[in-house]
């Protein structure tokens, strides 16, 4: 089962990252645009008071969002590449990965510090009411493994195996991410349903690849 990035050799995936043509580098710098833009909308709103009655949950819903968003699109790109041939689409698969988590450190940031004030004992209060923010911590805590070793230099040091097992917590983070959404809109469910949805098809067409090669490889019966 594929990785955060997915190639069959240590090469292949050194070169997916360094070896950019000239119009994916200007594609690329468009996409890292892009993807800030959530962050200074939200900056702005925050600023000249525009989020609402209570911003600092409107701003933790956002990045909510956002985290989400970013982690789908991480998942979404290699079925993409295979179902669609355009191998170029992997040179975004880091980037748009580390933009996850950069959303998701956020959230979190915004909520001890903004929310719960950086006080320990509220949060342990605020942790003992409400079991999603176990999820939710946890989901933030699966994220920084592949975060961590996305470098090139990680994986030529961990080797191509090691690095795929160390990126696989990305889908248990993803799934910890629309349970924590879940948990927290109690009844208006009709968006962590839609990401529960795109979801359960990135996670089950991996799965039936999966199951495919490993049927392949399998010996013969006697």
């Amino acid at each position: 089962m594929p990785g955060w990035i997915y190639e069959n050799s240590i090469e292949g995936q050194i070169n997916d990252m360094n070896d950019v043509p000239r119009p994916i580098k200007f594609l690329k710098g468009g996409i890292f645009i892009a993807s800030l833009l959530p962050l200074a909308w939200l900056a702005g709103q925050f600023l000249f008071g525009d989020l609402g009655a209570n911003p600092i949950e409107k701003a933790l819903h956002l990045t909510g969002d956002w985290t989400l968003n970013f982690l789908i699109l991480t998942l979404a790109i290699t079925p993409l590449r295979r179902l669609t041939r355009w191998e170029w689409l992997s040179k975004f698969r880091r980037m748009i990965g580390l933009f996850a988590f950069c959303y998701a450190f956020l959230h979190f940031l915004i909520y001890i510090g903004l929310d719960q004030f950086f006080s320990w004992e509220a949060m342990v209060k605020d942790f003992a009411v409400h079991p999603r923010l176990f999820v939710g911590l946890l989901s933030f805590i699966l994220l920084m493994p592949p975060t961590i070793t996305s470098s090139a230099r990680m994986i030529a040091r961990l080797g191509i195996k090691r690095w795929q097992w160390v990126h696989r917590p990305i889908y248990l983070a993803a799934i910890g991410g629309v349970i924590h959404y879940f948990w927290l809109v109690k009844r208006d469910i009709q968006r962590p349903l839609v990401y529960a949805i795109i979801l359960g098809i990135l996670l089950g067409y991996r799965l039936v690849m999966w199951t495919l090669s490993r049927s392949r490889s399998a010996p013969p019966p006697l």
